[in-house]
């Protein structure tokens, strides 16, 4: 088992900056998932682990030994590509004992370890199959066994699921958490899929432009984002934004000239700010006080067992999610109230998060 450090760690690609100046601890036995935009350097800082790529600078520590000029095969790392890598002409067994055989490990030896990760993974039955004969679900499932069977001190996952369709990536997801669970292995996992991150990791560390913008629990990053970025990317649909200023009186004026009633930023007058608000904190029935503002309903759309319901709230876009089938009309008008204590509220200059004092 091992802990990963990476200290200052830098990546270029001639004159592109794909890393900057990354700090990450990773303890043993924690599974982290990196997530960020497409070209935000996730997969390159996984590779970089790896030791398929080279950093430009920094370091790179696995177990507190350094690890930059360590060959792959010998840095005791497994990886799950998105592509599944698998041999087409060998067999579920020829492909999952690859490696073992590649070290020359008794036949017993090995039979014994394809033995107990085909059980773990409900592979038994397909040992003697090609590639070609299995289903995408069953190709990363040979391509973890094969990982698994190295028992390497760190799991390295690289978009092992964006091959495959809706319903089965759910149950992946699960499959994959319950072999961290049993391993018990310090796992990075790369995805772009904030959803697949917030379900399986201990920790979630954002990415944008290859930098850190926040790491966290999932709760934490969905509760608290420390900023715009994190915000936005986290959750789906996507957390409200609506720009405005902090009137005199310290309430809230929302651009381009209305107040929301009963909204008190925690910052002086003048400032502009961003209110932040999750869709399902967007509440049509208040109880009382006519709610922070009146909205038109732009579009209703249900999808089973949420309707997201778009609306206009003076000049700016709002979405929100309702609970079971919200029977809205469009172009009705309706009094909103948001979730109290559930709004976010940003820097409009920095777009950094404001607390409360």
């Amino acid at each position: 088992m091992a802990s990963v450090s990476l200290r200052g760690l830098e990546k270029h690609f001639g004159t592109q900056r794909v890393i900057e100046q990354l700090d990450l601890d990773i303890s043993d036995q924690e599974f982290v998932a990196l997530v960020g935009p497409s070209g935000c350097g996730k997969s390159t800082l996984l590779r970089m682990i790896a030791g398929l790529e080279a950093p430009t600078g920094g370091s790179i520590l696995i177990g507190g030994r350094r690890m930059n000029e360590v060959p792959p095969m010998h840095r005791d790392v497994a990886m799950v590509f998105q592509s599944y890598a698998l041999y087409p002409h060998m067999s579920v067994f020829g492909n999952m004992s690859f490696g073992l055989r590649m070290r020359r490990q008794p036949r017993t030896v090995i039979e014994a370890a394809i033995a107990e990760a085909a059980t773990a993974l409900n592979l038994a039955d397909y040992l003697e199959r090609r590639p070609t004969q299995l289903s995408g679900g069953q190709r990363q499932r040979v391509a973890m066994g094969r990982a698994m069977v190295r028992a390497p001190v760190l799991f390295l996952f690289d978009e092992p699921l964006s091959n495959l369709d809706a319903k089965l990536r759910v149950h992946m997801r699960t499959e994959i958490k319950a072999l961290h669970r049993r391993l018990q292995v310090t796992s990075i996992y790369v995805t772009h899929d904030q959803i697949e991150a917030m379900t399986m990791a201990d920790r979630i560390v954002v990415l944008n432009g290859g930098r850190i913008e926040q790491i966290g629990t999932p709760e934490e990053l969905y509760d608290r984002p420390a900023n715009v970025f994190v915000a936005g990317f986290i959750g789906s649909p996507s957390m409200n934004m609506m720009p405005g200023t902090v009137a005199p009186d310290g309430g809230f004026v929302l651009d381009p000239g209305t107040r929301l009633a009963g909204l008190l930023p925690p910052a002086p007058a003048g400032q502009a700010v961003i209110l932040g608000v999750r869709p399902e904190h967007v509440l049509f029935d208040p109880a009382a006080g006519g709610g922070n503002g009146l909205a038109r309903v732009l579009e209703v759309q249900p999808t089973g067992a949420d309707t997201i319901v778009v609306c206009d709230l003076a000049g700016q876009p709002l979405v929100a999610s309702q609970r079971d089938h919200a029977h809205l009309v469009r172009g009705s008008e309706l009094a909103v109230a948001f979730a109290p204590g559930r709004l976010q509220w940003f820097d409009a200059a920095t777009g950094v998060a404001l607390r409360p004092h």
